[in-house]
């Protein structure tokens, strides 16, 4: 048994406690590796970048220390509103942690380095450079993981390890592959030492600090995006309009799917209504193993050009509307 599945520990046994937060760019693989490092699904996970929009709190366990860990948007060049919340609640996620991981996808450097670098591998290097500089700005050190070593020759790991520690900006590196495992059981040490001394602050068998309502719109969201691929609009959310409990122990979940555009609607819904059936199915099967109960979902498609622009909709999920 590895110690990213060890048994749920008691609550007196915890002495230590705090949180640490994973950085990096778009698509790196960070909640991928928050879901592993917990040992059950905290934050969405897709093929596409800017999937996670607002921080996730995970929580793991390692010997007596819990690490609340902390899963932010990619930190890219931001230019719209959504875009610059997105990468402030990244920074601020770092802040007020007590460890930090650089999470960076090695294979994109490695690609870089061979000159065959894809356009958006050549993006996710010069997202990491920038972060490597706001570090170096900032003077703090922080954990560094190379991600996805399981898709390159480990000789070539050696020539990027050391360029990235002349950074000066990592007070240790490891080598992992979040979707697999190797090397997380190391990492998750690595943080547990860094946990201050203090109780634990979420009971020992919760594994996220999310409402339940946002937990569930954001299931349905990922069914979107795994479904649709390249059609699919960046700029859509899903809002948890009600959730209403029965006596028999189900529960009925009305979502509205909220796009900018009037033709991004067929897209959505697909032809006979085929993909938004498809999507719900997808969402209901998955909210109803996490729930422990039979879940009714309803789904419809709103239009509203302006959503992005509205207070309201960042509130929700915890971003600054004037970031």
């Amino acid at each position: 048994m590895t110690d990213t599945e060890h048994a749920t520990p008691d609550i007196d046994d915890i002495k230590r406690a705090g949180f640490a937060a994973i950085i990096g760019a778009p698509n790196a693989g960070k909640s991928t590796l928050v879901n592993h490092l917990v040992g059950t699904k905290v934050a969405i996970v897709t093929h596409k970048v800017q999937t996670t929009r607002f921080p996730v709190r995970g929580v793991a366990h390692h010997g007596d220390a819990q690490i609340v860990l902390v899963d932010t948007p990619g930190i890219f060049r931001a230019k719209k509103r959504l875009d610059r919340a997105m990468v402030k609640a990244a920074w601020a996620g770092a802040d007020d942690a007590d460890a930090v991981v650089h999470l960076i996808d090695a294979s994109a450097w490695v690609a870089e380095k061979a000159g065959e670098a894809s356009g958006a591998q050549r993006l996710s290097v010069e997202d990491d450079r920038r972060v490597i500089e706001t570090l170096k700005e900032s003077g703090r050190k922080v954990f560094l993981a190379l991600n996805k070593i399981d898709l390159f020759p480990h000789e070539q790991v050696l020539p990027l390890m050391a360029e990235l520690n002349e950074a000066e900006v990592y007070q240790e590196i490891f080598m992992i592959s979040a979707l697999n495992g190797d090397g997380v059981d190391r990492l998750l040490a690595a943080l547990a030492g860094q946990m201050p001394e203090g109780p634990a602050m979420y009971p020992p068998e919760q594994t996220a600090d999310l409402p339940m309502r946002l937990l569930a719109a954001e299931v349905t969201r990922e069914k979107l995006m795994l479904r649709l691929h390249q059609e699919l609009p960046y700029q859509l959310m899903v809002e948890t309009e009600s959730w209403e409990p029965f006596d028999n122990g189900s529960v009925r979940i009305r979502q509205a799917v909220i796009i900018a555009r009037e033709q991004h609607k067929g897209m959505v819904l697909g032809k006979g209504g085929s993909s938004i059936k498809a999507i719900g199915k997808a969402a209901r099967e998955e909210l109803t193993e996490m729930l422990g109960q039979t879940v009714h979902l309803i789904l419809f498609v709103k239009v509203d050009p302006k959503w992005m622009e509205r207070r309201e909709a960042y509130s929700a999920v915890g971003l600054e509307f004037d970031a």
